[in-house]
């Protein structure tokens, strides 16, 4: 493949190169600027942001003065396509302005980016940098420690607190930093080396885009990087008067995370990113919207973002109806003995086919030893004995001649098996054999074979019954089915808790629950759950508490959430490995950006041993003779039970060492400031592999640096070179080395055949190694077999999404109109329309005139305004366009009539004497529910109660959206279930799931459209009373959401209770991953401090109880 490459190298050309030189010249246009600045003074070089800005505005205000006119033409308006026209040319004159804007930042880019470097430099090269103070100095000294107030001069400390670190700043961007800073602005992402800084590279396009006043969101992996990084970065923003904040400081849905999100520069978790855009769907006021649109986002970690963690979607969730209801308990013991009979029956399988072979007898010994690897093929005496020799060789060759003709043979191999596992696609399916045994001591022998739907109709249907006995026997049909269904499913997920989930590998128990652990990073996986009942089964096995299952609320996968951005980059040490995904899924061009020193670390050819123990020992062997030589060495791990292990035979060495895992996480970050220390042996799960930064001493360095030793290549190159990385930052030496044996995962799974023939050619006895170039390269192509299986089942998963998503987008962009009000006039008139043609063309296509009398009627109380003549002679286009006017014409008479209707009972409430009501809660009912909605006193007053009206909408439009998209996620949860029996009929599930997504989707919409209207129109005031408008209170939060559809809550009601649901879902996921040292030092009620007033300039020394109140009315705070 290399050879390849060179060719195509020498006829195509180097990519990098081609990248680097594209970019070369921009770098030395910063620097020219760079020369133009060093003369400035500290208020010139302040003023270069305001006249940047003063650009930007400029180019943006031809748009911007479009946009308002097209705004004020459309309420003068009321014809439907001229609206959507309008509101069209709105969103295309957005998008000119923000190309626009996009044009002036890459005219601007080299002078900006001289403007950062230059501010860095200041910083380094003196304590404090004198300044004339701006409204912006006067209002930080209020807050930020590091400026200070001199007269009307600010000082700015080139020392702070980031995070609970004292820092004194000692950074400059260097060249290979400029050409990173320029490859995230472009939209890319920047593979820089561990230890380039990359935190400092992304100061450079953050501050260019923030320019714009749009939001730049800065995306890291755990809240420990995102409160550091906000702080540790922030001073060389805020000089310039740019806004910083970090959400992962604030509350969901309160005040303060919203500022954080109306910042200039935000910076936060990606799940909390994402979480805060599920929240802001399921508000119900504006005020509890957060996020602003989405502008540009830098990714720190792009891969751990994008590729590993966009598996997983985020889901708020809530209480299902029976989610307690499962069988897991009752199928589990029959389950355990299933597993039991067939490890009993294969360990003595695996005996006859050792014998048989050892006789000579292959084809037989074959055929056993396949039977044994299709049944368990994680069973550990089958794996030992896979690693002697010629015994590998022999299963791929059995295996390939059964494989043949897509498997026509292989029935002969299952017969005896009660199951047959399928470990590379983590599948399972049960035998004939499994099925009877499964069924013995039920009455029903087809306990767990689905009823065949087609025949078993057919046979009703020649009964010719009745139709109401008819329709009885298939509903049990039906019922049958849905039962068996859920069985086979809860069952197939025991097997697969039994057979491929291992304790202490995929999963921990703490505090008597089951927690995922992540394989990428070995870090638990707070709140996660396996999803369509694995997680329960898990639960059985372990004979925990099964926790109920859950309904989801609001869902995105990150992909989908991060596509959404306008512009999105990244950066990373190991994104080269995944370019071609990047570029499929996001569009996302990787550039390997150069490193500033030359790389000292020496990697080591892989060592490959036979058998496992043989490697464990030789990895103790060299860890001993490392140690003794005064090297830290860091051990990396693919899972707990490894690291335990390796931990007991350093014991018996009575090697001292650390071990870090996922269930040791919390003393992860005193691990780390051990592990460069001379001598020091650190056992790490891949924690230990990503923003892990061990610092090495001189006496390290001249030992030979940081060694790292790699018990097991991992199914992902990328953490193989994110362990890696550790050693060697910015030119220190080290070195690495991988340990590898044939009954490595890997190897057993994908390892080629080339491996397993070299081994046996060279007759390696027992503990003798072999070290190649080759085979080190034959094990990378295992890996990139494992990367392509994980690609094809991420864009499986996306292909999924996607059709969510797009569902989603309609379902959203309505919540959005309706909360904004703006377009949602627009929306019900669409609606109107929609709702009109959906009639129209059911009724008129079946000539059903009485249908469509009874629908109108049934739908809007009104009576058909076409008669039956004009039914049959007008075409349909003519039908739906009388229709639709007539509904609108009564639509708006309705509205009308409600707002007089009100009006007079507003009036009585806002003159009612010693009245203080701001917002009151007025009750509408369309006779069947009633909704309560909340309103503005003064305005409803002042307008005669056509507010009232617009409220009154907003209000009908979100509960009924949300009741009916609460229902419509569970059903796309439940065909994406049942779909995948699709498979057992040849056919693809996907694009069945496509099919009967739309169908669902489609009908969904018009039974909303239906009810919106519906209670829009026949809605009105139950009461003409005053005593039924009350003052409009908060409620107390409640626990759970009620998910009755025949409950509609009113606005703050159900604003309340969306909090209170999104707020427990960020609790659930956030991963600790380190102890936050408070900023601040502890100050005791009884200790004296000194407060200044923030006004006066005056103060005064007390205890603290007393300051505490004056500190948190803002009028004083701690001076020192």
């Amino acid at each position: 493949m290399s050879i390849l490459n060179n060719i195509l190298k020498t006829f195509v050309g180097d990519k990098t190169k081609k990248d680097l030189n594209n970019i070369t010249p921009l770098v030395a246009e910063i620097k020219t600027y760079e020369k133009q600045l060093e003369s400035l003074t500290n208020d010139e070089l302040r003023l270069k942001t305001a006249a940047f800005k003063e650009q930007i505005a400029k180019a943006r205000a031809p748009f911007d003065d479009n946009i308002n006119t097209l705004l004020q033409e459309v309420k003068k308006i009321q014809d439907l396509d001229e609206k959507e026209n309008i509101y069209q040319q709105v969103d295309d004159q957005n998008e000119a302005a923000q190309q626009a804007s996009e044009n002036i930042l890459n005219q601007i880019l080299p002078e900006a980016f001289a403007v950062v470097k230059e501010t860095a430099k200041r910083f380094k090269e003196n304590q404090t940098l004198e300044v004339t103070a701006s409204e912006n100095d006067r209002e930080l000294t209020n807050t930020k420690t590091y400026v200070q107030l001199k007269g009307d001069k600010a000082l700015w400390s080139n020392s702070w607190d980031a995070a609970g670190k004292p820092i004194t700043w000692d950074m400059v961007h260097y060249d290979v930093q400029l050409i990173g800073g320029i490859v995230l602005h472009q939209g890319k992402i920047a593979e820089m080396q561990t230890g380039e800084g990359k935190t400092l590279v992304a100061t450079l396009p953050v501050y260019l885009n923030a320019l714009t006043g749009k939001g730049v969101h800065l995306v890291t992996v755990n809240d420990y990087l995102a409160k550091r990084d906000s702080a540790w970065m922030a001073p060389l923003f805020e000089f310039h008067g740019l806004s910083v904040d970090c959400i992962d400081y604030h509350q969901p849905n309160s005040p303060e995370r919203r500022k954080a999100y109306q910042a200039d520069i935000t910076y936060g978790t990606n799940n909390e990113f994402g979480f805060d855009y599920l929240r802001d769907n399921m508000a119900h006021t504006s005020s509890d919207l957060v996020q602003r649109k989405h502008n540009y986002a830098i990714v720190d970690e792009v891969d751990s973002v994008l590729i590993d963690d966009a598996r997983t979607p985020l889901i708020i969730s809530g209480p299902t109806p029976e989610g307690d209801r499962h069988e897991f308990d009752a199928l589990k013991s029959k389950v355990a003995n299933l597993v039991s009979q067939q490890r009993s029956m294969l360990t003595s399988v695996l005996a006859e086919a050792k014998a048989k072979i050892k006789a000579g007898d292959t084809e037989e010994g074959g055929i056993l030893l396949l039977r044994v690897f299709r049944g368990l093929p994680k069973n550990k005496a089958l794996i030992k004995f896979l690693s002697e020799e010629g015994v590998k060789q022999l299963l791929q060759k059995t295996e390939n001649f059964y494989m043949q003709d897509n498997n026509r043979e292989m029935h002969k191999i299952d017969k005896e098996l009660y199951f047959v596992i399928d470990e590379k696609n983590n599948q399972i399916d049960l035998s004939e054999k499994g099925i009877e045994m499964l069924s013995e001591g039920n009455e029903d022998k087809n306990f767990f074979v689905l009823p065949e739907i087609g025949g078993e109709i057919a046979k009703i249907e020649a009964k010719e019954l009745d139709s109401k006995k008819e329709a009885q026997e298939k509903e049990s049909l039906f019922k049958e089915f849905d039962i068996k269904s859920e069985r086979i499913h809860s069952m197939n997920q025991l097997l697969k808790a039994y057979t491929l989930f291992e304790k202490d590998v995929e999963y921990v128990l703490m505090d008597n629950k089951v927690k995922i652990v992540d394989e990428q990073t070995g870090r638990i996986m707070e709140g996660r759950r396996y999803s369509d009942g694995l997680h329960q089964a898990i639960e059985a096995k372990e004979n925990v508490k099964i926790e109920a299952a859950t309904q989801t609320y609001a869902t995105i996968t990150l992909q989908n959430y991060f596509r959404m951005y306008h512009k999105l980059s990244g950066m990373t040490g190991t994104a080269i490995t995944e370019a071609g995904e990047f570029w499929e899924i996001y569009e996302l061009d990787v550039i390997e950006i150069p490193t500033n020193r030359p790389i000292a670390r020496k990697d080591e050819n892989d060592l490959i041993y036979k058998t496992k123990r043989e490697k464990y020992n030789a990895v103790i062997e060299k860890v001993t003779e490392l140690s003794q030589a005064g090297r830290p060495i860091l051990i990396g791990t693919t899972s707990v039970e490894i690291s335990e292990l390796l931990s007991k035979m350093l014991n018996i060495r009575k090697i001292k060492h650390n071990v870090l895992n996922a269930k040791m996480h919390k003393k992860e970050a005193d691990i780390v400031a051990e592990a460069g220390n001379p001598g020091v042996v650190t056992i790490a799960t891949n924690m230990a592999g990503r923003g892990t930064d061990i610092k090495l001493s001189q006496e390290v360095k001249d030992a030979g640096g940081l060694a790292i030793i790699g018990t097991e290549r991992h199914d992902s190159r990328r953490v193989d070179r994110q362990l890696r990385g550790r050693s060697g930052r910015q030119g220190d030496p080290g070195s690495s080395q991988f340990y590898v044996s044939l009954e490595d995962n890997l190897m057993r799974l994908f390892g080629s055949e080339r491996v397993a023939k070299v081994m046996d050619r060279m007759g390696l006895e027992d503990g003798e190694v072999i070290q190649h170039s080759m085979m080190t390269k034959s094990i990378e192509r295992a890996q990139k077999k494992v990367e392509e299986n994980n690609f094809g089942i991420r864009k499986r998963l996306l292909e999924y999404d996607d059709v969510m998503s797009a569902q989603r987008e309609v379902i959203y962009k309505r919540r959005k109109h309706a909360l904004e009000g703006s377009r949602l006039k627009l929306d019900v008139l669409n609606m109107l329309y929609d709702t009109c043609e959906d009639i129209v063309l059911q009724n008129k296509g079946a000539k059903d005139y009485k249908n469509f009398e009874f629908e109108i009627i049934s739908n809007f109380s009104m009576t058909a305004p076409i008669s039956v003549e004009e039914f049959d002679e007008l075409t349909e286009t003519e039908l739906i366009q009388n229709l639709y006017q007539a509904l609108l014409d009564f639509y708006e008479e309705k509205q009308v009539q409600n707002a007089q209707q009100a009006f007079p009972v507003i009036k009585d409430v806002y003159k009612r004497p010693g009245n203080s009501f701001e917002r009151i809660v007025v009750p509408f009912t369309d006779g069947v529910k009633s909704l309560n909605v909340v309103t503005n006193l003064k305005d409803a007053y002042e307008s005669k109660g056509s507010s009232l009206i617009e409220d009154f909408e907003r209000n009908i439009t979100l509960a009924l959206i949300d009741e009916a998209w609460k229902v419509h996620l569970r059903k796309m949860d439940e065909l994406k279930q049942s779909v995948q029996l699709a498979v057992h009929e040849q056919k693809d599930p996907l694009l069945i799931y496509k099919f009967e997504a739309f169908e669902l989707f489609k009908s969904m919409l018009n039974n909303l459209n239906k009810e919106v209207l519906s209670f829009l129109i026949k809605g009105s005031l139950p009461s003409q009373s005053p005593s039924s408008i009350q003052e409009a209170k908060r409620p107390k939060p409640r626990q759970k959401l009620n998910i009755s559809k025949d409950e509609v809550l009113n606005t703050e009601e159900m604003a309340q209770r969306t909090r209170a649901v999104g707020a427990g879902a960020s609790q659930q996921q956030r991963q600790p991953i380190e102890t936050i040292i408070r900023e601040q030092p502890k100050i005791g009620r009884n200790e004296r401090v000194t407060i200044k007033n923030v006004t006066t300039g005056e103060t005064k020394t007390v205890k603290f109880k007393q300051a505490e109140p004056l500190i948190k009315q803002g009028s004083w705070v701690i001076s020192s």
